[in-house]
């Protein structure tokens, strides 16, 4: 099955140099821009798809951007993983004991350990293959959950910048609010399923 997806919305900026913007009256106000346009083609048997991504930046800050970043949600969704890491950390440790006196544990119980025992064809992940920017190649690197680009040409100040990406992606098996619902009847229950931008550098 093949989709098109087109979504536009307001990128509430996060500037991750440490620095603060100041915010006074109304006029000084701005929100980032982006614009989605993907095809995407599922194997719904293999709990797989692969999309192709068309992503417009409006830059309507006063900042000139050296680096972009998007979040690869999908990817917590593995053994070893920080949330898999996390969750079973919070299981070591005790917080009581319930009525018959059993250990009661801190766990997320939405969680637990279940994403340590997650097989390769159970997992999820969100892998990127292309990125360009206005045509050209760019460099990335994947931190667990993160895409970070740093940008070969700045995007300046009340500019526009086009992203063109090609990713692959496999559906976990439901843990918290997405992955694979057969229990319920629903094939997917996907949220976040696809690279999205969530900040700058400046």
């Amino acid at each position: 099955m093949k989709y098109r997806v087109t979504t536009g919305s307001c990128l509430a900026i996060a500037l991750l140099a440490g620095s603060w913007l100041k915010l006074s009256a109304q006029s000084d106000r701005w929100q980032q821009r982006v614009k989605y346009t993907m095809d995407v083609k599922v194997d719904a048997p293999a709990n797989q798809f692969t999309g192709q991504q068309h992503l417009e930046y409006y830059n309507n800050s006063p900042d000139t951007l050296k680096k972009v970043f998007y979040h690869l949600y999908w990817n917590a969704f593995q053994p070893g993983s920080m949330m898999d890491v996390r969750s079973r950390e919070l299981g070591k440790i005790v917080i009581g004991k319930d009525k018959k006196g059993n250990e009661r544990r801190d766990w997320d119980n939405r969680v637990r350990d279940r994403i340590s025992q997650l097989k390769p064809d159970e997992i999820g992940y969100q892998k990127i293959i292309s990125l360009k920017r206005d045509g050209k190649p760019q460099d990335f690197k994947v931190v667990e959950t993160i895409l970070e680009v740093p940008l070969d040409k700045p995007i300046l100040p009340h500019s526009k910048a086009v992203f063109d990406m090609e990713f692959a992606s496999q559906v976990p098996v439901q843990i918290r609010r997405s992955g694979r619902n057969n229990a319920e009847g629903v094939d997917f229950s996907m949220s976040q399923w696809y690279p999205k931008m969530c900040g700058v550098r400046l």
